[in-house]
């Protein structure tokens, strides 16, 4: 099972990161032992700057390869809703020395998934908000209308270059308003008002 990330898709996000606007999706991968589903997240020893970045999933029910935009819609039925957590201060600083930073984006339980998806025939994928709540508060909230490449465009994008397999989870980018997160928080999560994850930060 792969755990494949979109970076900016929201073009308020990378503005907010003073980060370029891409052409074509971008993406990196997590590996399994990211893959977070309970309920209480051990803050980390290893940074001083834990942040949030809540995200729409698509999970893949089928294999393929180089499928086309018009078949997307095929290879996945559910989207759920999860956080990929980010270690700003190490990613900065593997930024600033030309380095690769998956040390940053890829530590065990750094990809939270909720436990249950929502069938896609039951959303409306072109206007689809989700929110991310921090102690009660909203702080992020987005819509899939905003996103700089649709669900089908980062299916037939991603399976270019890598074959996707049942159970492959792709994080579908963020929108702005991320943030630090301290032991003691809170975090929700939900898509169209229906709470999909709830954890607390020990």
């Amino acid at each position: 099972m792969k755990i494949i990330c979109i970076g900016r898709n929201y073009s308020d996000h990378a503005k907010e990161m003073n980060a370029e606007i891409p052409s074509e999706p971008l993406f990196f991968l997590k590996p399994d032992t990211a893959l977070f589903k309970e309920k209480n997240f051990y803050y980390p020893d290893f940074t001083n700057e834990l942040n949030y970045e809540v995200e729409l999933i698509i999970k893949i029910a089928k294999v393929g390869k180089h499928i086309e935009v018009k078949h997307a819609a095929n290879y996945y039925n559910e989207i759920g809703l999860g956080i990929d957590f980010t270690a700003r201060d190490i990613q900065k600083k593997c930024k600033e020395k030309g380095l690769p930073w998956e040390k940053a984006k890829a530590f065990d339980h750094s990809a939270v998934v909720s436990n249950s998806f929502i069938p896609k025939e039951k959303l409306d994928l072109n206007a689809l908000p989700f929110s991310l709540n921090l102690n009660d508060q909203i702080v992020q909230e987005g819509n899939s209308k905003d996103m700089l490449f649709s669900f089908d465009e980062l299916i037939a994008h991603v399976s270019k270059y890598m074959t996707l397999k049942t159970g492959d989870l792709i994080f579908t980018g963020t929108p702005k308003g991320v943030g630090k997160v301290v032991i003691g928080d809170r975090l929700q999560g939900r898509i169209n008002g229906q709470e999909l994850f709830s954890i607390s930060i020990k």
